[in-house]
């Protein structure tokens, strides 16, 4: 389990993570969202030691991380997969990690052998590419068979196999009854992994909670419906104040009103539907919204070019 009370990070007169609280519960899998920026690393860095807070506290499994007396097997955690000597092999920058906990050398080969690393263990590292860079990272983050998981974007650089590959490491891990903490910038991915969300934005915590709670609260009510009296049910479901869009002759989408009250309307009226879909705002529209004003750094479109102008080719 990670708690942090009140904590916070400052560098200069900037203020990175500003006085959250918050706890990662094992037993399902915690995502960490928020935009470019928003304190999300800086959390993570915090609670494993490696940047010490400017206020609060934060512990893993009850204690400081640096108070455990063999940390890897508390705490596996994914935050720089480049942070590797690049002139060792994976085999042997696993072995070294090992040696300093006493893991055995069977553990080595096995979080290898689970990582998908077996054809390249023996190269040295620096000849990996980004998605083999990570996979040596998330071994890295398994070889104490840690209570606790942390994962920095473990899907980076990932092909799709991969992808799937961690979604259900993490989904397997919180099934045993671990704690595991991942962030990702894939929204699709995450709505498919996370069984909770924390976000953050600017430093502070903007929503906690379940994610259908999140996606429930940022959505609004839709669904899709089908009837051969389309005009017939706008009509009467414009009464209720609600807005239609037609997708298809047959085809409605309806926002603003359940499927409770949409059938309702339709039996009142005598009206036959033969599809009746609740439709279900996505995690990336809910993220979105939440975080719509907590972007620091934003695009910006390209203009456009004069109607009319001549390319290179046509001068």
């Amino acid at each position: 389990m990670i708690e942090a009370a009140e904590l916070s990070k400052r560098y200069g007169a900037k203020t990175a993570v500003d006085r959250i609280s918050f706890n990662v519960k094992p037993g399902r899998v915690t995502g960490f969202l928020g935009p470019n920026g928003a304190g999300k690393s800086t959390t993570m860095r915090m609670i494993v030691g490696l940047d010490n807070p400017s206020g609060g506290d934060v512990r893993v499994n009850g204690k400081h991380y640096a108070k455990h007396s063999a940390p890897l097997r508390e705490v596996g955690a994914l935050l720089d997969a480049k942070a590797v000597h690049t002139k060792r092999s994976a085999y042997n920058h696993l072995r070294a990690m090992a040696a300093t906990h006493g893991i055995p050398n069977s553990r080595v080969k096995e979080v290898i052998e689970m990582t998908g690393l077996g054809p390249v263990a023996k190269k040295r590292v620096g000849s990996f590419s980004l998605g083999m860079g990570q996979r040596l990272g998330i071994a890295c983050a398994l070889l104490g068979d840690p209570h606790t998981v942390i994962l920095d974007e473990p899907v980076n650089g990932l092909d799709p196999e991969g992808v799937q590959w961690v979604r259900h490491l993490a989904k397997g891990l919180a099934s045993e009854g671990r704690t595991v903490f991942l962030s990702s910038h894939l929204m699709s991915e995450m709505a498919l992994t996370a069984d909770h969300l924390i976000v953050i934005g600017r430093g502070r915590i903007i929503a906690d909670a379940p994610i259908s709670e999140i996606l429930d609260a940022q959505g609004q009510t839709r669904a899709r419906v089908r009837t051969d009296r389309p005009a017939e049910l706008v009509r009467a479901l414009a009464a209720d104040g609600v807005s239609t869009q037609q997708l298809e002759p047959e085809l409605l989408e309806v926002t603003g009103a359940n499927s409770r009250r949409i059938a309702e309307v339709a039996l009142d009226h005598q009206i036959l539907v033969y599809e009746l879909t609740p439709l279900q705002a996505s995690l990336e529209d809910a993220y979105m919204q939440l975080t719509s004003d907590e972007v620091e750094y934003h695009s910006h479109t390209l203009p456009e070019a004069p109607s009319g102008a001549d390319s290179k080719e046509g001068k």
